[in-house]
C-alpha cells in the first residue's frame, strides 16, 4: 500500500484513468464488432457510412495511447478491402 500523499494521490489518479480507458477500449471494440456484422451481412452501403465513425473512433483511441497509431490505420485498410469485395 502506498504510504505517501503522493502515491495515495497517484493511486486515485490512476483508478479514474483506468475506468476512462476501460470505457473508450469498450466503444472502440464494439465499433469493430458493428463493423465486422457489416461486413457479414453483406450491407455494403451501412458499411461505407460507417466506415469513417469507424476511422474517427479508432483515430481517437490511437491519439489516447490505448492502441497504436499503424494499429488503427491497418484495420481501417483491412475494413476497407473487405467493403470493396462485398458484391
Amino acid at each position: 500500500m502506498a504510504n505517501t500523499k503522493s502515491a495515495i494521490k497517484r493511486i486515485r489518479r490512476i483508478a479514474k484513468q483506468t475506468a476512462v480507458n476501460r470505457a473508450r477500449k469498450s466503444r472502440y471494440k464494439n465499433a469493430i464488432k458493428k463493423m465486422n456484422t457489416l461486413i457479414e451481412s453483406k450491407k455494403k452501403s451501412e458499411a461505407l457510412k460507417f466506415l469513417p465513425k469507424l476511422n474517427s473512433e479508432l483515430m481517437k483511441i490511437a491519439k489516447s495511447g490505448i492502441i497504436k497509431k499503424q494499429n488503427a490505420s491497418r484495420n481501417v485498410s483491412r475494413f476497407t478491402k473487405k467493403i470493396a469485395l462485398i458484391n
